[in-house]
């Protein structure tokens, strides 16, 4: 099977247009020995199958990040067929720089001007023939938003890749350093050196990885080196090819874009005067996030009927809405999750009479054990793909970077830069993901404060926990404020928490940010689609494997005792379960909610949910049994139950989190501190959260207390930097 890889710059469409080729064919792994994402998928549609492997955005093939260093290693060792290099028609000047790069290589190039609709739109021209002409390779005008141009694409790069291409350097052209660099590349020759115009501008240029390399030659060029006039660039020959390569693409633009003299603002750059303000930018990002979670989780959808008294009557429109006769319009999430409780419901009640004549364990674990704990799970899986699905078009409409942005003056202060916000934005989704991410952060102290901090962010698994309570404790009102201020509580305590980091860890400084911030567009619907479906499929597979079979266990221990030979007992404390609980939940006493006559029920649920965060609810369904689950919750007072739901934000995250921070950490000490760090953040906040709640002269004492603590460090941050 032929391989072609898809090379190009951030934002320049690339995923959107791997997407379209490979569509549900894609998945995505690791590359070897490194946690950056992989992605591989097949395009099917000519008369061989091609596998299309995603490399990771890059401004160039330079090694100063791990994405270059993949990319680079992929295209010069891996012997990819072709090489699609995806180029933003609206930044031509900018994506070109790799592209000069990409040529270097021996390995057949086909370009793909992207975006070109939105060029058009402009009133702009590109002349492709004339851009070919320039580069030497194959030029395909497309829009990988639209679908437009994509197959005839993939048919000329198929042509292409039957036949060698001859590498050649723009650098050559210098009248500066083009002679020294064919010297070079001669040298190469002689030495043997394969793909000699890639490694000849490297060695040129100093590149550490290709001195390390080719330290036979190494000699030879700096002799070369000296007889060029580097004075204009202090000696800096790497900045010298720079110049070089942005000289001949300088050049060459005036034959191959024509600008239109008409040209308005466009829409982001008057979008951007607004949503990345420097004032508002903040509060318009907690707007929007806030309208989000509205229209997710709320039982009165805009407030109709708390504002204008809206109700609904009709027994036609409750059973329509799902709700009682009186209730306000729930929010569409609201609405998805009853008809999949619904679902979900009949469907365990059709299974117990298929089962009445079953013996009663059997009924009992398959009803009330495995099915019932993973409804549990299931009936908010509405709430969490509308979540992910809103997340997911902020991301592809290029919003999300803006938020980095405007986030990155703020978190420089906490010891991060705004590049950090991506891998935590993540989080919200999944932490593992969110915990890889962290790798394209150069700065170590970035780094690490960014994994102790990432499992604030409230994962999508823990999303159950938030709605269960909020829809007990309040009644099925205000579920949309309630989940709200559960996130913003972790970003808080998280923001907090790199406050104190910053001042204990000593490492070197926050590295500078610099991001490209993309045009705003819609998002593609197809694209979409399929992430969504690997958010379910994730999701599924998951009920269906960890979460059914630690519910059984769970099921078993609680309905068993120790000489489970006698058969089931009929009281869960006497239970195998029930005994080792009620030992364990006198260490949640100093928290308040396992004080209650629940106390070993919660605290054995968020055991369970160190191994995944769905078990909490999986779990307090099971132990809760005929009473149910929202009597069990309903018996906690509210103070309790928010120190509940913090604990569970705050704690250690679930195993396979745990797994990736080790992996990221790569020291068994580390990830004891970290483990150590995050039940002491979330043991103190939920304590201090309970009893703030019921005596309100705590809290005074933990502000003071927690004021005194931070100046003390900032003293020794700054005596240490002295």
């Amino acid at each position: 099977m032929l391989k072609f890889c898809l090379a190009g710059n951030p934002n320049s469409g690339k995923t959107t247009l791997f997407n379209a080729l490979t569509g549900s064919t894609a998945h995505v792994g690791n590359w070897p020995g490194v946690t950056v994402d992989k992605r591989e998928g097949v395009y099917k549609k000519l008369e061989e199958k091609i596998n299309i492997v995603d490399l990771p955005g890059i401004y160039s093939l330079s090694p100063y990040t791990l994405e270059e260093v993949v990319s680079r290693n992929f295209i010069m060792d891996e012997n990819p067929d072709l090489i699609i290099n995806i180029v933003d028609a609206t930044k031509l000047e900018r994506n070109l720089y790799l592209t000069t790069q990409l040529l270097e290589t021996n390995v057949p190039m086909v370009i793909a001007l992207n975006m070109i609709d939105t060029v058009e739109k402009a009133g702009d021209k590109i002349d492709v023939r004339a851009m070919e002409k320039a580069f030497g390779v194959p030029v395909i005008a497309i829009s990988a938003l639209r679908g437009k141009n994509i197959n005839e694409l993939m048919k000329v790069a198929y042509q292409v890749s039957k036949t060698p291409r001859k590498s050649f350097s723009v650098v050559e052209y210098s009248p500066l350093i083009g002679k020294a660099c064919k010297e070079v590349e001669k040298l190469c020759w002689e030495h043997d050196v394969d793909c000699a115009c890639f490694h000849a501008v490297k060695v040129l240029e100093g590149d550490l990885l290709e001195v390390k390399d080719h330290p036979h030659i190494e000699e030879h060029v700096q002799e070369i080196r000296a007889t060029i006039d580097s004075s204009a660039f202090d000696g800096d020959f790497e900045a010298m090819v720079a110049d070089a390569r942005y000289q001949y693409i300088t050049s060459k633009m005036p034959s191959i874009v024509i600008k239109n003299a008409k040209r308005k603002v466009n829409v982001t750059q008057k979008a951007d005067k607004v949503l990345t303000h420097k004032v508002w930018g903040i509060p318009i990002f907690l707007v929007i996030m806030f309208a989000i979670f509205h229209v997710t989780f709320a039982e009165d959808f805009l407030y109709l009927g708390s504002l204008f008294g809206v109700q609904i009557n009709s027994d036609l429109w409750c059973t329509f809405w799902q709700v009682e006769a009186g209730s306000a319009i729930p929010s569409p999430g609201v609405w998805l999750q009853s008809w999949c409780g619904w679902l979900t419901g009949n469907v365990i009640d059709i299974v117990a009479g298929w089962m009445a004549s079953c013996p009663d364990w059997l009924t009992g674990l398959v009803c009330d054990g495995l099915l019932a704990g993973i409804d549990a799970i299931l009936s908010f899986l509405p709430h969490i793909l509308m979540l992910f699905l809103f997340l997911s078009i902020l991301e592809d409409t290029g919003y999300m970077a803006r938020v980095a942005f405007i986030m990155d003056r703020a978190f420089r202060k906490l010891g991060l830069s705004g590049k950090a916000f991506y891998p935590l934005l993540m989080c919200f989704g999944c932490g593992v993901p969110g915990v890889m991410a962290t790798k394209t952060l150069e700065s170590e102290k970035e780094r690490k404060i960014s994994l102790y901090i990432s499992p604030f962010f409230s994962c999508g698994a823990k999303l159950p926990i938030w709605l269960v309570f909020a829809g007990v404790l309040f009644g099925g009102q205000h579920g949309d404020l309630v989940v709200y201020s559960i996130y913003l509580i972790g970003i808080v305590v998280a923001l907090i928490c790199a406050i104190i980091l910053k001042l204990v860890i000593n490492k070197a400084e926050t590295a500078p940010f610099i991001m490209e911030l993309p045009d705003y567009h819609l998002p593609q619907f197809k694209n979409t689609m399929l992430h969504l479906w690997d958010k379910l499929k994730h999701y599924l597979v998951k009920a269906g494997t960890i979460i059914a079979s630690a519910i059984v266990i769970i099921w078993f221990l609680s309905n068993f005792g120790f000489a489970f030979w006698n058969g089931m007992v009929d009281d869960i404390n006497v239970s195998m379960l029930g005994q080792i609980g009620q030992v364990l939940q006198y260490l949640f006493y100093p928290m308040g909610w396992a004080m209650g006559d629940f106390g070993w029920q919660l605290a054995v649920s968020s055991l369970t949910g160190l191994l995944a965060k769905e078990e909490v609810v999986a779990t307090m369904e099971v132990l809760a049994g005929g009473m149910g689950l929202e009597f069990m919750i309903a018996s906690m007072t509210t103070p309790a139950a928010f120190a509940f739901m913090l604990f569970n934000l705050l704690c250690m995250p679930c195993m396979a989190m745990v797994g990736a921070v080790a992996g990221e950490l790569k020291s068994t000490k580390e990830l004891f501190k970290a483990i150590g760090f995050w039940m002491l953040v979330a043991y103190v906040v939920s304590g201090l959260t309970y009893w703030c709640f019921t005596y309100w002269w705590v809290g005074v004492i933990f502000a003071v207390a927690l004021v005194a603590a931070i100046v003390v460090l900032y003293i020794r941050y700054k005596k240490n930097k002295a």
